[in-house]
């Protein structure tokens, strides 16, 4: 569903009955004494579960990741998992949530009208012009480290154990601004990359390419010998050459498409004399058909569609979304077709890739918020932290046993519910891919189950992106706002030069121009912003 806030402030009592009418507020019996004053935790056994309440909070999150599963439950009350949740913390919840794909300008718009949900769902890190540091001084998001070790006993012992988790999840100062979604294994971090067609390799007598110069050979035999009319095809929106930006063929030149480290020094690609290179040889594939002619154009489903109806052999893409969704699609026309995860391409044979793609611990840093208007927050961050302890992390992975997973040898194990429809039940019955919580390496051992996923997310660890990927920094809310205004410029300027050095309408010989074209909009002033951050950020 969607909503629409009234501008303006409302008195407490105002407010409160308008998002009772909206679904928005807390509902459900006015905060007592006990949850008001400094008694509470006398009152609520800190950490155990069902709480004793009759209080019901309210949720802001983005439909859009949900909109399948909202297809087939009208609301997400409705969801095994939500309603599960509340029996198991003794807490019920209402969802509000924005329509699909406006989640930021309704998310703005909550904002603007002062009248908010006890919880926010929202990337602060990277999706709030400021970082979580300006939410908190905007009024718009509470500063949670009082709360945390008060009442979240179970994500506080998980970061003492975790020193690298918690350096990801706080600002610069020290600040908790929101419980993290924690990847809990390092196998969960990898998850995509570059998937050719296997079958193909074998017929025409071609090993795995691992090096620009044999990417080039596979794509031309895929042209020449199996028809393919776009050989090389991914995604680009909503940014140009989007699949790439962790790194695949950029890297082969050592550089990104964005800021990336060298011994502690923030670099941005494009400045480098490798971008020029990467320039030069898609511009020679476009020219050559190895490319697809709608390179600039391609959203998911028309790169999905190419892949699965031979029009292209090569793309990248996802262990789950890619090679298990494309290759289902294959094997249903042709039970001998194959797909294989490679290696991200470079210049010398035998090099480790540079970049690949590899998520931090806490991709999204805290992105479970409570407002600063919550009449219960210290209710919001016990329900949160359920996601934590051993219990509650094994409820939000598997969902519940006898319904979504059985318990085989000590294994849990997806019953065909889950099985037989991930996509959908997953989401219906779990939140083991975003919730507050720590995922399971189990879920995706299941997930990822086929031989060709399992041997593709090895081969795609195999980099050294480490050494070279930004954490997760956050600079001030002053910085911020400097580098918006010079990155929105320089990302239209890259994008632009980009594709038109590609497509042939411009000659290569603008790439000097188009460097000093970047100094004037200011590009040293951004990387000595990210500097500045990076340096704050190791110094925590």
């Amino acid at each position: 569903m969607s909503y629409r806030f009234k501008r303006g402030r409302t008195s407490l009592l105002g407010l409160f009955c308008i998002m009772l009418l909206l679904g928005g507020c807390s509902s459900g019996q006015s905060s007592t004494s006990a949850e008001k004053d400094e008694d509470y935790a006398k009152t609520h056994k800190i950490g155990s579960y069902p709480i004793q309440t009759d209080v019901e909070l309210t949720r802001w999150t983005d439909s859009t990741p949900f909109a399948q599963q909202l297809a087939v439950k009208s609301t997400m009350e409705e969801f095994p998992f939500v309603q599960d949740l509340a029996k198991r913390t003794g807490v019920q919840e209402k969802y509000v949530l924005p329509a699909v794909n406006q989640a930021n300008e309704q998310l703005n718009m909550m904002f603007a009208s002062g009248e908010f949900t006890d919880i926010i769902e929202w990337n602060f890190l990277q999706n709030y012009p400021g970082g979580p540091e300006k939410a908190i001084k905007d009024g718009n998001i509470l500063k949670l480290n009082d709360l945390f070790a008060q009442y979240a006993p179970n994500l506080t012992k998980y970061l003492k154990e975790h020193p690298e988790v918690d350096k990801q999840i706080k600002t610069d100062d020290g600040t908790y601004y929101g419980f993290p979604f924690i990847r809990g294994d390092n196998y969960l971090k990898t998850y995509g990359g570059l998937i050719v067609r296997q079958d193909w390799l074998d017929e025409l007598g071609l090993e795995v390419p691992t090096t620009i110069d044999e990417w080039h050979t596979v794509l031309t035999a895929f042209k020449e010998k199996k028809g393919a009319t776009a050989p090389l095809t991914f995604v680009s929106t909503p940014r140009l050459f989007d699949d790439l930006q962790t790194g695949a063929f950029y890297g082969a030149f050592g550089v990104k498409r964005d800021f990336y480290m060298e011994n502690g020094q923030v670099k941005f690609g494009p400045l480098e004399p490798g971008f020029k290179d990467f320039l030069i040889t898609m511009r020679q594939w476009y020219a050559e058909g190895l490319l697809d002619k709608d390179i600039a154009t391609v959203d998911g489903k028309i790169r999905d569609a190419n892949m699965t109806s031979g029009k292209s052999g090569a793309s990248y893409g996802l262990a789950g979304g890619g090679i298990g969704k494309w290759l289902a699609a294959l094997q249903a026309q042709d039970p001998k077709a194959d797909l294989v995860g490679v290696p991200y391409p470079v210049l010398n044979k035998g090099d480790t890739p540079k970049f690949g793609q590899k998520d931090f611990s806490a991709p999204s840093g805290g992105n479970f918020a409570i407002s600063p208007q919550s009449q219960h927050p210290e209710l919001a961050v016990q329900l949160l932290d359920y996601g934590y302890s051993e219990e509650g992390a094994l409820f939000f992975n598997f969902g519940t046993e006898g319904v979504s997973y059985t318990m085989e040898n000590g294994y849990p194990t997806y019953t065909d519910l889950i099985k037989d429809n991930y996509a959908q039940n997953l989401t219906l019955y779990t939140r083991a891919t975003g919730g507050p919580t720590i995922q399971d390496k189990r879920y995706y051992e299941q997930y990822a189950a086929l031989p060709q996923q399992q041997k593709a997310v090895q081969t795609w660890m195999k980099t050294d992106v480490d050494q070279y990927q930004l954490p997760p920094i956050s600079p001030t809310a002053e910085e911020s706002a400097e580098f918006s205004q010079i990155i929105n410029e320089v990302n239209t300027l890259v994008d632009e030069t980009t594709i038109k050095i590609v497509l042939g309408t411009e000659p290569i010989e603008s790439y000097d121009e188009f460097i000093q074209k970047l100094k004037v909009l200011n590009i040293d002033k951004a990387i000595s912003i990210q500097q500045a951050a990076l340096d704050r950020y190791n110094s925590r």
